[in-house]
């Protein structure tokens, strides 16, 4: 029977990581933990103090805080519940907590590592939270190589790295899996030996230029990518590696959710293949953004913050508490912009339908001389 992260937990928290150890599951679920806002709670990597255990958060006063991300509140505190209680994670331990968002330089990055009973580390990196910087930075990866959240990456992966002995895991959800695949790209060989697994969890690709200067050759047999049924996200810009694919409760883009990925005893429930249809529109649009020069691509996204910043909401929390507001604001957002900003808006637009209908008759095409032959 199929079940969540959640209720794996709860069964499969009678373990110990000695006797069953890190799998797929396991690693969403410290992926997933890596959203809470552990601030004032989990030491820094610049202060010499010793990691944090579960039951010592879970006592502090401050840590009605980690669940300040109402998208997941309820979710989250369940998870947290469920693994405090298991005998398999209750003697998790936490260490070198990051947590920063710069709207000038339109990055919002965190980053935790997390010790296991049996010795292992993990560093997972998190993945986009409810601030709309969050957002932007993961659309500025169309234009732009690096952002800074990238660099940040490589720079706590050596950091951390250093402070450690023997192998790590690697890891995100989402944006933190595409940091997670950079930082091991772009770090010091010798710390990139010691990686023993890369988990990717429907984190974007990267540009054909990235991969071409990363070291990605060197890591892609540790890289472990997993996707939804119909993923979106995940199948942003390229990833030349095979995927796992795992089946979902969820419905379209609320597949990217993690708490909607189903597992199978301690693994995932998988699925041969991406949709099609989802498998279609992903294509046309990485087809449609590699089409654009760099100017548009920085244009596009740029005018659409823009709209979505007339909102005057600062996280997604704020655009939806009050929808009629925020979209009356970005209507007027958009109404106000001048007449050769909307056109140029409006081309781009455009041209991603030519594109689309391209592809359908390109598809239509090779159909017929399938059939033919």
């Amino acid at each position: 029977m199929a079940d969540t992260v959640i209720a794996y937990v709860k069964k499969y928290g009678a373990y110990t990581f000695l006797e069953k150890p890190l799998n797929h599951v396991d690693s969403l679920v410290l992926c997933q933990l890596s959203y809470l806002k552990f601030d004032g709670l989990v030491p820094a990597p610049g202060q010499v103090l010793r990691a944090v255990s579960l039951r010592k958060v879970a006592a502090d006063k401050a840590a009605h805080g980690l669940f300040a991300d109402k998208r997941y509140e309820e979710p989250n505190r369940a998870l947290f519940e469920a693994v405090l209680k298991s005998k398999r994670y209750r003697r998790l331990k936490m260490n070198y907590y990051v947590n920063r968002i710069e709207t000038k330089r339109e990055t919002q990055f965190s980053a935790i590592t997390f010790f296991l009973e049996d010795g292992s580390v993990y560093i997972a990196f998190r993945g986009t939270d409810e601030t709309l910087i969050g957002w932007k930075e993961d659309f500025n990866m169309a234009f732009q190589t690096p952002v800074p959240g990238q660099r940040y990456a490589v720079e706590y992966l050596e950091q951390v790295a250093k402070k450690l002995s023997g192998g790590f895991y690697v890891g995100g959800h989402s944006k933190g899996g595409n940091f997670a695949v950079y930082a091991a790209m772009y770090c010091q060989k010798e710390l990139r030996e010691r990686i023993l697994k890369i988990y990717s969890m429907d984190g974007p690709g990267f540009l054909p230029e990235v991969l071409e200067k990363g070291e990605y050759a060197g890591i892609e047999d540790k890289l472990v990518k997993i996707l939804p049924h119909s993923s979106l996200v995940g199948m942003m810009f390229e990833t030349p590696s095979e995927c796992k694919v795992v089946e979902s409760k969820g419905f379209g883009l609320m597949q990217h959710d993690p708490y909607t990925w189903l597992t199978e005893g301690d693994d995932f429930l998988y699925v041969k293949r991406i949709y099609g249809s989802r498998r279609f529109t992903d294509d046309t649009l990485n087809a449609w953004i590699c089409s654009l020069d760099e100017e548009k691509r920085r244009f596009l996204i740029d005018t659409l913050y823009q709209i979505l910043s007339a909102s005057k909401a600062e996280n997604l929390i704020e655009l939806s508490a009050d929808f009629g507001k925020s979209m009356a604001g970005i209507f007027s957002g958009f109404k106000e912009m001048d007449e050769e900003t909307k056109q140029i808006l409006l081309g781009l637009m455009k041209n991603f339908f030519i594109t689309a209908s391209e592809r359908v008759k390109t598809m239509r095409s090779v159909r017929k001389g399938d059939k033919k032959t």
